[in-house]
């Protein structure tokens, strides 16, 4: 008796009202999270239209993936407009963190507010409008022309349409970090500063000798979640090119591709194959980046 009533069921039970509170979060976790992980693993060894039955292929998939020209493609896209967008993004909203934290600025309120909107508006709202933008006919090119430059064809060669994606991100998540980076800026003792303005040093000094060197862990905080999104891109380039990646595939990213390859396609378990590797090549460019930045902090 005394056995049962120290063990763990029985202690279980007696909270169980407890554990009934918190159980709709673990119930919806377990069908939503847990089940399809799960079952996207034993998908990615098998065959599958999405319709009839499962058919045992064993590493097939993962085989078929290295071969896949287009799946290549696809993680080279994926990085190009990674690095187009990720890292002036970071640059620019830690700028605009140091700027908004300056005491002499007036309206900082207003101007974190309007830096951060990006952040809240639907990503599918941006891309119809940015596609629009950047139309063969849109105001960009109306711009350019007027000037003398010429039009730029956006969406008809890939270069063009990685760097029109890039841009979208970048517009919408400069906003979101510099709101994270001046939240880190604002825990740093002022009497730093002020140590400094003594000591005769400019504002650029005192953000690459104080500012950046504190940062560090919050710097680390976004590269890795910013290399998480990023990898995950999958709405700009699906709006603004199509399932097909756009010209000679150049806005097909890992995401879009898994995307076409699952509902397009019916080939649930190649999909499911592109997944783990997507997940894979997340976890090591992720650890990758946080090696480089501890290194250059």
């Amino acid at each position: 008796m005394n056995t049962y009533k120290n063990g763990v069921f029985y202690e279980i039970w007696k909270n169980k009202y407890i554990y009934l509170y918190i159980s709709p979060f673990y119930i919806l976790f377990l069908i939503f999270g847990l089940f399809p992980i799960v079952f996207s693993f034993v998908l990615s060894f098998n065959e599958w239209d999405g319709i009839g039955n499962m058919r045992y292929i064993g590493l097939d998939n993962y085989k078929m993936l290295l071969q896949d020209g287009d799946f290549w493609r696809s993680i080279l896209n994926t990085f190009i407009i990674w690095f187009e967008s990720t890292i002036p993004m970071l640059f620019c909203a830690l700028i605009i963190a140091f700027l908004l934290n300056s005491k002499d600025l007036e309206g900082r309120e207003l101007y974190k507010t309007l830096y951060f909107l990006p952040n809240v508006t639907s990503i599918v709202a941006v891309a119809l409008i940015f596609g629009q933008i950047f139309g063969n006919y849109g105001i960009i090119n109306y711009i350019l022309t007027r000037i003398g430059i010429g039009s730029i064809p956006w969406k008809n060669e890939p270069g063009w349409v990685q760097l029109a994606i890039s841009i979208m991100v970048f517009w919408r998540w400069t906003g979101y970090n510099a709101i994270i980076y001046l939240a880190g800026l604002q825990r740093i003792p002022t009497d730093l500063y002020e140590a400094a303005i003594v000591d005769g040093a400019t504002k650029s000094q005192i953000f690459f000798k104080i500012v950046i060197p504190l940062l560090n862990p919050i710097i680390i905080f976004t590269v890795i979640t910013s290399t998480i999104g990023g990898l995950q891109l999958f709405t700009e380039p699906q709006v603004f090119v199509g399932n097909e990646g756009g010209p000679a595939g150049g806005g097909m990213t890992i995401v879009l591709y898994l995307y076409r390859e699952a509902f397009v396609r019916n080939r649930f378990g190649y999909a499911s194959a592109i997944a783990w590797a997507l997940a894979i090549i997340i976890v090591a460019f992720s650890a990758f980046n946080w090696a480089v930045t501890k290194r250059l902090q």
